[in-house]
């Protein structure tokens, strides 16, 4: 997934920095497109368990209603004030719905990992609480590409 980055290896992230970044960070912004060709970029939470990245979107959403037309995103999770300590990792693919749509909490296997995960990072709990108004994206990504400026010297 990552191997392929030519540009800036130098600074790539090795893949266990990367899983713990992703571990760490909060909030990602995924880039959609509409039927027109007009972008769109939205913050969203999320948990990374080491292959995929799990978004959980309201489904009645810009972002969802785009996604239906056109599955392709771009995810960046990046963080740094100082130029020196800019890092991130932008994630590219297709999605595909996961679980029921609403969520509601029906029993679903593959959910399993992502919703403890989800639920632990962003409410201290052991198991999703359900709202009845988001779904679960799952992004298996094409491309990784990373960079961590803090590697640079000189």
């Amino acid at each position: 997934m990552t191997g392929t980055q030519r540009r800036g290896r130098r600074i790539m992230m090795t893949p266990h920095e990367r899983d713990a970044f992703l571990a760490e960070q909060r909030t990602c912004r995924v880039a959609t497109v509409g039927a027109d060709g007009t972008p769109h970029v939205g913050a969203l939470w999320f948990a990374w368990d080491g292959t995929a990245l799990w978004l959980y979107s309201i489904t009645r959403s810009k972002r969802w209603a785009q996604l239906r037309g056109n599955p392709r995103i771009a995810a960046v999770v990046d963080d740094g004030h100082g130029y020196d300590e800019l890092r991130g990792v932008e994630l590219t693919g297709s999605v595909a719905v996961v679980g029921e749509v609403p969520r509601t909490g029906d029993t679903c296997a593959e959910l399993d990992v992502p919703e403890r995960l989800f639920a632990t990072k962003y409410f201290g709990l052991d198991r999703m609480p359900h709202d009845g108004r988001h779904a679960w994206l799952r992004l298996v990504p094409d491309a990784v590409v990373s960079w961590d400026f803090r590697k640079m010297t000189g």
